[in-house]
């Protein structure tokens, strides 16, 4: 769909606010600042307005013994089948459906700036290398998810243009990235990526959620840009970020439509690294050779995301683009968490010794064993950083570790089983998963009560 009117310029990176981030200013999600009108597009949507607190998973987390201490914490609200609009009656939403969820929001506002997260996730063969998390939409169904998903979307959404919400839309998670790293002829390649790649409905559905939305004044998208041990590879970086770019000019979009990206949606890697570093040497071998690092430029989220956001400039994107870092999943306390640096026998006891996140391979994505709550959401907390949110609610199942037939779409991946021995894309590693776990997107008691024991911080 064509559009003809465009929406206003985004508002560029003020130099005191560049200023004041290079100075580490860090301002909590309910900091005050000015209100800002609702028709008034605003550099960073978080700085000065609260955040939407979820009731259907707060009365989840609130359920659970402890949970009230993180009840009231805002998450990412997840529209992940056609039906999850109107509301679908599933274990996590209940009946809310979108309009439910924004009235509430407006009711929550009062009248204030309120930052609203969405999770637009629902592709044309949907999260190509996970059966997991695959969708209801067949690979060439691009016309449905056009119609029938992103259209009635947008409608609600320009509904709601006028209040003083500020709509944080996450745009199809796992999916660009498998058109760089799972595609042939690399030996990650999955049939189901080469086909994505093939008839660009991932591309083109991405480049019309963002046309669509984007013509929306108060919403601002960021597009999922994977995370740190996916494309932190040479090979794998620079061409991600040209991938962004293409999808960010395909079916009607321009990169005026992208206000950002985040990384680390749905997943586990540490936001810092503190006890090693790219750059390091260990008995006259480079960090970057050891097994966990295993030549990758970064060690974790925040260093990635913060050379990722020069790259996509480079690569034809606003300067004034920011960064989300999802930090729902990624503390790794709990008293296995290092206090300092490994030996320095050997590099691979340096890293191993003193690395936070405790996954056997960074590949490993489902329910991982000794994960924990990371830094709570926070605004502007880095330069570069528009915030630390929570978009995937916690608590909620990554994958069941066995078959469980459901009528959501949604296979069962090996990489969800814990007696399951890997394949190329986590190297061939024990899959690191929790056991007894739901369908993806249910409620997995056992997994919030680790996530709570472990935090880092921790729970107070």
């Amino acid at each position: 769909m064509s559009r003809t009117n465009a929406h206003p310029t985004r508002p560029r990176r003020a130099l005191a606010v560049a200023s004041a981030l290079l100075l580490g200013v860090t301002t909590a999600l309910t900091a005050s600042a000015p209100a800002t009108a609702a028709d008034e597009r605003v550099d960073n949507p978080y700085v000065g307005a609260d955040v939407y607190v979820n009731p259907i998973w707060s009365a989840n987390a609130a359920a659970e013994p402890g949970g009230e201490a993180v009840a009231d914490q805002p998450t990412g609200v997840w529209l992940d089948r056609i039906s999850a609009i109107e509301g679908n009656d599933s274990p996590t939403t209940g009946d809310m459906g979108l309009r439910d969820h924004l009235d509430e929001a407006v009711a929550q506002a009062a009248g204030e700036p309120l930052v609203f997260q969405l999770v637009v996730y629902n592709l044309p063969g949907r999260d190509c290398a996970a059966l997991a998390s695959n969708g209801e939409l067949g690979p060439e169904e691009i016309d449905r998810y056009e119609s029938e998903y992103i259209d009635p979307i947008a409608d609600i959404l320009s509904d709601y243009e006028d209040t003083s919400l500020r709509i944080v839309t996450t745009i199809e998670l796992d999916s660009l990235p498998n058109l760089i790293t799972n595609v042939s002829p690399r030996n990650t390649a999955t049939p189901e990526c080469d086909v994505m790649l093939a008839n660009g409905n991932y591309v083109n559905g991405v480049g019309y959620a963002l046309s669509r939305l984007g013509a929306i004044d108060n919403v601002y998208n960021y597009v999922d840009a994977g995370h740190h041990g996916w494309i932190g590879w040479e090979d794998n970086f620079a061409a991600s970020a040209a991938l962004f770019h293409e999808a960010a000019n395909a079916n009607g979009a321009t990169p005026d439509d992208v206000h950002g990206f985040i990384s680390n949606t749905a997943n586990y890697s540490a936001l810092k690294e503190e006890h090693f570093a790219i750059g390091e040497t260990i008995n006259g071998t480079p960090v970057r050779q050891s097994s966990w690092v295993d030549w990758n430029n970064y060690v974790d989220e925040l260093s990635f995301a913060q050379a990722l956001r020069v790259e996509l400039v480079s690569q034809g994107f606003d300067p004034g683009i920011g960064m989300l870092i999802d930090t729902s999943r990624n503390g790794w306390g709990g008293p296995d968490r290092p206090v300092s640096a490994g030996p320095t026998t050997d590099v691979d006891a340096y890293v191993d010794g003193g690395r936070f996140d405790r996954r056997i391979q960074y590949g490993n994505w489902c329910n991982q064993a000794g994960a924990g709550l990371g830094e709570r959401p926070t605004t502007a907390p880095e330069p570069g950083i528009d915030a630390y949110v929570w978009m995937k609610p916690p608590g909620e199942s990554d994958g069941s570790s066995t078959e469980i037939p459901n009528d959501e779409g949604k296979g069962f991946d090996r990489m969800c089983d814990p007696t399951y021995e890997g394949n190329p894309r986590n190297n061939h590693n024990m899959s690191g998963a929790l056991p007894d776990a739901p369908v993806s997107g249910h409620w997995f008691s056992a997994q919030f009560q680790e996530l709570l024991a472990n935090a880092h911080p921790p729970v107070q």
